[in-house]
């Protein structure tokens, strides 16, 4: 689905222990890294809050391998969203503390989103797609 038209806000989804996890490591950095900071509780803040089992497979949260297109370039990317411990750019792991990855969890396939980038200027990206890695039972 790469007809999408981005907006400003399209609606977010996670999942309560991720939003709680996520606010915490936010907060964490906001003085090491406001701009990332504002822009992951902004989304946060605004997201629809579900338990992990009622988030829809579409969702992207944390671990999920997302394929979406960067208007900038017209690239496609496949990553996975992880925390920054886990972060590793060569191997596709992109830490939710980065403009791309802040401003794609909660974003469901099909959606786009207009979301600044590294130097302030606004890209659209697109969800192409969305894997779930397996839920715990």
């Amino acid at each position: 689905m790469t007809n999408a038209k981005a907006v400003r806000k399209p609606p977010v989804h996670m999942i309560d222990s991720e939003a709680d996890a996520l606010t915490d490591l936010a907060i964490g950095v906001e003085k090491r890294m406001p701009q990332v900071s504002e822009l992951l509780l902004r989304e946060i803040g605004r997201a629809t809050i579900h338990k992990e089992r009622h988030v829809p497979r579409d969702v992207v949260t944390m671990n999920s391998e997302v394929d979406f297109v960067d208007a900038a370039n017209g690239a496609v990317r496949s990553v996975r969203l992880v925390y920054p411990s886990d972060a590793d750019i060569a191997t596709g792991r992109i830490s939710i503390l980065t403009p791309v990855g802040a401003g794609l969890i909660g974003l469901r396939a099909g959606s786009a989103i207009l979301w600044p980038d590294r130097d302030g200027q606004e890209r659209a990206l697109t969800i192409r797609a969305v894997l779930q890695p397996p839920r715990a039972a």
